[in-house]
């Protein structure tokens, strides 16, 4: 298993972790982890079963068994999400389910529940890990670990746009409030809390465009992996 090339991409919320790993995963033909995806199907289940959000017990349970999926498009561009082999893509990205998913990822016996589910998808070729503790909680191991971020107010502006193009309707106001709320709960958490790994490499993309964005991962990605992966085009 320690040989298995692993990258780390964390940070908060809309700052571009989703296109960045789907796309590298889908260029190197590598397994996907989307530990926010976990949280929010999570989130997902219990509120469909009756769970309360407060149940840490029963909420262990679900998560210790739940069953969960990615699959990649073959263009790079999205993932479709599946639970028990049903996509919930869709219902996971509602805000009702992220704040439900920030609030039960707060329990110790929910992230030790799903960390044994997150380390098994770290399998050959390699694994793009996508989240908010990849790097210094599920996989301290891995070769690569990057870190992005972005002010609270580029991160509202895209999830809004985000969740407009999906049909979801939204308030920017109370979204940039919801972000503001979520992001203090993930930095004062006892358990994991939202922050780079000490050897993470930093990128901040409030002013960055994807593409520019795009170029430094793939920079980094070759320079980590030369054997593996440094003929392929940073494009």
């Amino acid at each position: 298993m320690s040989d298995i090339p692993v990258i780390t991409v964390d940070g908060p919320s809309g700052t571009g972790k989703g296109t960045i790993c789907i796309q590298l995963a889908t260029r190197l033909h590598w397994h996907f982890l989307d530990s926010g995806a976990f949280y929010r199907t999570l989130a997902l289940d219990a509120l469909s079963t009756g769970i309360g959000l407060e149940d840490s017990q029963a909420l262990h349970h679900l998560a210790t068994h739940l069953d969960i999926a990615f699959k990649p498009d073959v263009n790079g561009t999205s993932v479709a999400i599946c639970l028990r082999n049903e996509e919930v893509s869709a219902d996971i990205r509602s805000e009702k389910c992220g704040n439900a998913a920030s609030k039960i990822a707060v329990y110790p016996l929910v992230r030790n529940g799903l960390l044994s589910r997150q380390r098994a998808f770290k399998r050959l070729p390699g694994l793009i890990a996508d989240g908010r503790d990849m790097g210094t909680v599920v996989f301290p191991e891995a070769q690569l670990k990057i870190y992005l971020t972005a002010s609270a107010e580029a991160r509202a502006k895209r999830r809004y746009k985000q969740l407009k193009e999906q049909g979801f309707s939204v308030n920017l106001a109370r979204l940039s409030a919801e972000i503001a709320e979520r992001d203090e709960r993930d930095l004062q958490r006892s358990v994991s809390p939202l922050i780079p790994a000490a050897e993470a490499i930093i990128i901040d993309t409030t002013d960055v465009n994807r593409e520019e964005v795009d170029q430094q991962v793939m920079a980094l990605v070759r320079k980590t992996f030369p054997h593996t992966v440094g003929q392929l085009p940073i494009n």
